[in-house]
């Protein structure tokens, strides 16, 4: 039995006038849109592909994308799905040592400084 690798590129756009993140995903068969926040209308989705086709981010193609119909032949999906974001475990456990690192040592350097002071 062979596997393929479906190569999938990934990008993350910012909106903070919306307070909306976004990530695009495009495999050689559809593009699927992550938006953590409900703030754009349909017509603003249609032009934000335009836009990533016209920027070069998705294939060329996708400037012809005129619906999220289901009989629509260019396979766009936009899902309200914010757990992209969420931080692998790898990264809590890293940041949980360095923290309790950095909290140990300040309490201790404190307490240098604090029996310095009172030595005087």
């Amino acid at each position: 039995m062979s596997t393929q690798k479906v190569l999938t590129k990934q990008y993350e756009f910012c909106f903070p006038q919306l307070d909306t993140l976004v990530q695009v995903e495009e495999s050689s068969a559809e593009v699927v849109v992550r938006a953590t926040r409900n703030t754009f209308s349909e017509q603003r989705k249609i032009y934000f592909i335009h836009e990533l086709a016209a920027e070069g981010f998705i294939s060329d193609h996708y400037r012809w994308f005129t619906s999220f119909d289901s009989f629509s032949w260019l396979r766009v999906y936009w899902l309200l799905d914010a757990s992209w974001l969420r931080p692998c475990q790898v990264q809590i456990v890293r940041s949980r040592k360095f923290m309790i690192r950095l909290l140990v040592s300040t309490t201790l350097l404190w307490l240098a400084m604090l029996a310095a002071l009172v030595s005087h």
